[in-house]
């Protein structure tokens, strides 16, 4: 076993939404234990050093979706603490998005003369996980916890604090990125992966057996998972 001390940090809402989900799997039942020990590869995870941020889910009255969504996020966290994982946690906040209603929209003209000419809906979003993530990697790095820090995240606003890392006290980071190909949003992220990218196949080994067979769905869709030694 190599000698190298290792801190795992999970972006738990990027690692969802962008890797479990177009899976067909989800937290509740892949193995984030072996996962870590995948990803410290032979080396020691160090005391305190396995680290989960996600946001918060509140339960609405009257609203069984969160109800269910509080109780199974309970689960996960209970799982999480069970195994030695330090979880970092932010509410969700509510924002109210807007779709303007023109060509893009299928049937529009119908809709419009309806007199509908805008549709909002209610999003909750994470606040401040990338602030919580970049503080606990830089503060860990000054204070000597770790040798390696392996980040799994697909948010280009934890670069900087990577970059301060490597520079200033010459820790070593490997970054773990999701992404779709081709997508806009995700260029910086896809950048910063090449040039070692590996496919869905690196995460079917920590899911259910049943989940093997959307393998080839997810490559079909473009998913495009990076694991790049920075």
């Amino acid at each position: 076993m190599s000698s190298e001390r290792v801190n795992i940090f999970i972006d738990g809402g990027n690692f969802y939404h962008l890797a479990l989900r177009k899976l067909g799997s989800s937290e509740s039942n892949f193995d984030f234990e072996k996962f870590a020990n995948f990803l410290a590869n032979g080396r020691k995870i160090a005391d305190m050093g396995k680290r989960f941020y996600i946001g918060t889910v509140s339960e609405r009255p009257g609203d069984q979706r969160s109800k269910e969504a509080m109780s199974k996020q309970t689960a996960l966290f209970t799982k999480l603490k069970n195994n030695h994982w330090e979880i970092r946690t932010s509410k969700l906040r509510k924002r109210i998005e807007e779709i303007k209603i023109d060509d893009r929209v299928i049937d529009y003209k119908n809709i419009l003369r309806k007199g509908i000419e805008k549709i909002q809906y209610e999003k909750l979003r994470e606040k401040g996980i990338d602030v919580k993530l970049a503080t606990d990697l830089i503060v860990g790095a000054i204070d000597d916890k770790y040798d390696v820090a392996v980040v799994v995240s697909s948010d280009a606003d934890i670069i900087p604090a990577i970059d301060w890392v490597r520079n200033r006290t010459h820790k070593k980071v490997e970054y773990i990125g999701f992404s779709i190909v081709d997508g806009e949003d995700n260029k910086h992220t896809k950048d910063s992966c090449s040039p070692r990218p590996k496919t869905v196949y690196t995460l079917v080994p920590w899911t259910s057996p049943r989940y093997y067979f959307i393998v080839r769905q997810a490559l079909d869709k473009d998913i495009l998972i990076c694991y790049n030694y920075i």
